[in-house]
């Protein structure tokens, strides 16, 4: 029996996240309780773990989980959404599954909440999984900041998703919107509207949730190093995890060594840098296109993509790419067969520019916004 714990936030072995709805978490390290894993787990991964010499006499530890997450995302731009993955993240979660992923990341914004459950819903029914092999993250809106709306947010999330308990849920970004219905409020104007709702008063209702069985952990995405401080001043529960972006051209370099400090697991979003984000600008600069990369991945015969998961899970970090693709889902897992050498991974931590492809500029007058400090 395999176990997956999040509630030491203790890791030892890189895996990877899955993210129904073009994303994929390819990683290393997962939060505090991150899944307890039952037998059922290691069929499906008994080739995987032959070929990447995993040692199955040990617990499989959170990053193991990550680096079977999946991250269901699918912003058109950063602040809407696409749509074109309706109707096909429910079999992609379906694939993930098969491949071995156990941990799914999701968010009310994300807006495919219901299909993921549906995916999830008949793997339970196969028999090919358990609730209690799969790890579950959520994600709070801003628009449910205010600490009469948290518990009903969470219970939305979980209605969805046809579950009791979600393993993870994170605060997705410290600026509390108006509340309502909309997920950007602007005025007649179109000027950003927002309250007076500082995060740790949203902490504090999370912590209320963890205490009714609501939730097993939960933590923080998009926060600086000040406001992720200013949750630890007053937390009875600890942040588990933080999830940012980031990636060679945006390597988070002090803000991983804070999060370390801090107890924190890491998280990366947009590790491949978001290439095919439909609001990037001509001449931004794309990281998988970068030449250094491709004799690096030639060496090892793996694709840029995967060195570029492989250096993130070497930073002890949990790696999370899009794809709805099963011949990608495979891919990205396979990134454990191989490792980047001292030299490689600095090379590669040089490429810092940094260029960050989720700014939230148009958001960036509302209190709170996380991106005014250097990390």
């Amino acid at each position: 029996m395999a176990y997956f714990t999040v509630l030491k936030l203790e890791f030892s072995t890189p895996t990877h996240l899955f993210r129904p709805d073009s994303t994929l978490f390819d990683s290393a390290r997962d939060p505090q309780r991150l899944v307890e894993t039952t037998a059922h787990r290691r069929t499906p991964r008994a080739k995987y773990d032959q070929d990447v010499g995993a040692d199955r006499g040990a617990p499989v530890g959170p990053e193991d989980a990550c680096s079977r997450a999946w991250h269901i995302a699918g912003e058109t731009e950063p602040g809407g959404r696409s749509g074109k993955m309706k109707g096909k993240v429910a079999e992609a979660v379906k694939a993930a599954i098969d491949a071995g992923y156990r941990h799914v990341d999701c968010a009310l914004k994300y807006g495919n909440e219901a299909e993921i459950g549906a995916g999830l819903k008949a793997k339970f029914d196969e028999g090919v999984v358990k609730r209690e092999d799969m790890f579950i993250t959520s994600k709070l809106w801003n628009t449910s900041h205010h600490p009469d709306d948290v518990r009903g947010a969470v219970e939305s999330s979980l209605t969805s998703l046809g579950l009791d308990y979600l393993d993870l849920y994170l605060i997705h970004w410290p600026m509390a919107f108006k509340r309502g219905d909309r997920f950007f409020p602007t005025d007649a104007e179109g000027n950003m509207m927002w309250e007076d709702i500082h995060f740790t008063e949203t902490w504090k209702a999370l912590e209320a949730c963890v205490e009714s069985g609501l939730l097993r952990n939960i933590g923080l995405s998009n926060f600086n190093s000040k406001q992720i401080q200013a949750v630890i001043d007053v937390a009875k529960v600890k942040p588990a995890v933080l999830q940012v972006e980031c990636h060679p051209y945006l390597n988070q370099k002090q803000l991983l060594q804070f999060a370390k400090e801090k107890g924190l697991v890491f998280t990366a979003y947009s590790p491949l840098g978001s290439p095919d984000r439909p609001w990037a600008k001509p001449g931004d600069p794309s990281i998988m296109e970068d030449p250094k990369l491709k004799p690096i991945a030639d060496k090892y015969g793996k694709s840029v993509a995967q060195v570029l998961l492989r250096w993130g899970v070497q930073r002890d970090t949990i790696v999370i790419p899009k794809s709805v693709t099963p011949a990608r889902i495979q891919q990205n897992i396979r990134v454990f067969d191989f490792a980047l050498t001292s030299q490689e991974m600095e090379t590669i931590d040089g490429f810092n520019v940094p260029f960050r492809v989720v700014g939230f500029d148009w958001v960036s007058q509302v209190p709170e916004f996380p991106f005014h400090e250097p990390f």
